[in-house]
């Protein structure tokens, strides 16, 4: 069993989210030592606590860690090459310095939580976000925007923006509030990743990171069927034809179920043509 297998069937309790965000960069650059960059990490918290105030309150502290990635660090999003998996991974967003939501969220929360202060991650749609508790309250903070906070109204436009229609009720909004844990985070670094290999035409890669996720969630039944269509897209049809009616024995009356039948009466044939 590989490190990260061995890190992502871990409890999630005990389950080190640099780490395994580091593991999941060795795939793509096997030499990669994953302890300099988790102590470049905790050398960026440690630089920053000892500047601060022994009575300094979490919402100061928050300023400070905002101005201290961002401003004087440079931490910034990639908003032009959104389908680059460098941003994926992150010890790319440490050297380049930018990156996607939820990697320059990892980057956020583990240098607060050293401060400290008890962020955490949000699978909120759109993009991943963080939260805080604070004296009176929660913040919703966004890294991916210099970690400024967002009000419910913000949080309304948002949706508003993504889905369309009216803005939705402030309830509605604050049940997808909750904290995220770190194996559904995770997935959701292997599922942009997954996709960013998909768009990009790189099916191997993409295969490597689903398995991933399944390892991950196992109950993520879409996930057995794109395994499939990448075996299929790569010629390796009995593991596709496998797939594919895992997931129809487990989905019988999915909307894309006729499809798929048909693309195994097509796997049928090519799988015996194969000696």
């Amino acid at each position: 069993m590989d490190r990260l297998k061995q890190v992502l069937s871990s409890p999630d309790d005990s389950l080190n989210l640099v780490e395994a965000a580091l593991l999941i960069a060795c795939e793509e650059y096997p030499g990669l030592d994953t302890s300099e960059y988790m102590g470049r990490i905790a050398a960026l918290s440690d630089s920053l606590q000892r500047r601060l105030r022994k009575d300094i309150s979490p919402a100061d502290t928050i300023r400070a860690l905002n101005a201290f990635l961002f401003v004087e660090h440079g931490f910034a999003p990639d908003t032009g090459e959104y389908h680059d998996p460098r941003n994926c991974f992150l010890n790319e967003v440490l050297d380049r310095k930018i990156g996607i939501p939820i990697i320059l969220s990892i980057l956020y929360m583990e240098v607060g939580n050293r401060l400290g202060l008890q962020f955490e991650g949000i699978s909120f749609p759109g993009h991943f976000l963080v939260k805080c508790p604070l004296r009176g309250g929660v913040v919703i903070l966004d890294p991916f925007a210099g970690g400024i906070s967002l009000s419910v109204g913000d949080l309304q436009q948002r949706l508003q923006n993504i889905y369309g229609g009216d803005a939705p009720a402030e309830t509605a909004v604050t049940r997808m509030l909750v904290g995220a844990s770190k194996k559904e985070i995770l997935a959701r670094i292997l599922r942009n990743l997954k996709n960013i290999y998909l768009y990009n035409n790189q099916l191997p890669q993409a295969l490597s990171a689903t398995d991933r996720i399944i390892t991950l969630t196992p109950e993520a039944v879409d996930e057995i069927r794109d395994r499939g269509l990448i075996y299929f897209g790569l010629e390796c049809y009995r593991p596709a034809k496998a797939d594919i009616q895992h997931y129809l024995q487990l989905v019988p009356e999915a909307t894309d179920a006729e499809e798929l039948r048909e693309r195994l009466i097509e796997l049928h044939t090519l799988s015996g043509t194969i000696n």
